[in-house]
């Protein structure tokens, strides 16, 4: 089963996010490992979930120089990550290096890219020299992810509609901040439940402390996967 969740690791080494991942499924989620994780646990945590049987996405959007990105993501590739991300930003020099890097098997991890991070305000655009808002710079980073042969983005589910028109259903969109119906919002402010974001246009579901902060951490996944099916 190709399941939507992907569940996100942000622990601060790797006992404590074996402990979780000791008590879920790889049959029913996936696993993200960022960069504090990464650099605490380092390449070898990766390859131990990734031999547990679970589809890692890599989230360490690599952005540098094209040669640089391109020998990243073939290293990534290496450890058998089902996903990774580079930042749209690097240019399609860098998009394509990192493309060109992965080649053109079946079974080659996806690769997709950070448009603008969600903490960025119109100000902060601003002051980097973008003049667009928001939503079009959005737009006009994903058009090129796609131009340059990458799978998809990272992106909100607000924005997932407008993708989904100018982009095409095959053009895969992997959405964070997601709560259930049932779960506090905490400190994210651009919210949506599961259901809601994968009926505007989401492929992937990244979910963090519903599920990680669970007194059943396996109970509240299978939860959401009920909220979905229903």
């Amino acid at each position: 089963m190709d399941t939507k969740i992907i569940v996100a690791l942000d622990y601060p080494d790797a006992s404590s996010a074996l402990s979780l991942v000791q008590q879920l499924d790889p049959e029913i989620c996936k696993l993200k490992v960022g960069k504090q994780l990464f650099t605490a646990a380092g390449p070898r945590f990766v390859e131990d979930l990734v031999s547990r049987g679970y589809p890692v996405f890599l989230d360490l959007k690599f952005h540098d120089i094209p040669t640089t990105v391109g020998l990243a993501c073939a290293a990534a590739a290496n450890l058998g990550v089902w996903m990774m991300n580079v930042h749209a930003l690097g240019g399609g020099a860098m998009l394509r290096a990192a493309r060109a890097a992965l080649g053109e098997a079946g079974d080659r991890p996806k690769l997709i890219a950070v448009t603008l991070l969600t903490s960025m305000s119109e100000t902060d655009m601003r002051e980097i020299g973008l003049q667009d808002s928001p939503q079009d710079a959005v737009l006009k980073l994903a058009r090129l992810t796609q131009i340059n042969g990458l799978d998809g983005v990272v992106c909100s589910a607000q924005e997932a509609p407008i993708l989904k028109q100018n982009l095409g259903a095959a053009f895969q969109l992997i959405t964070p901040g997601i709560r259930p119906a049932s779960a506090e919002i905490g400190d994210q402010h651009r919210v949506m439940t599961p259901v809601a974001a994968l009926a505007a246009g989401s492929d992937y579901l990244v979910i963090g402390r519903p599920i990680t902060h669970a007194a059943n951490p396996l109970s509240a996944l299978l939860a959401i996967h009920q909220e979905i099916s229903q």
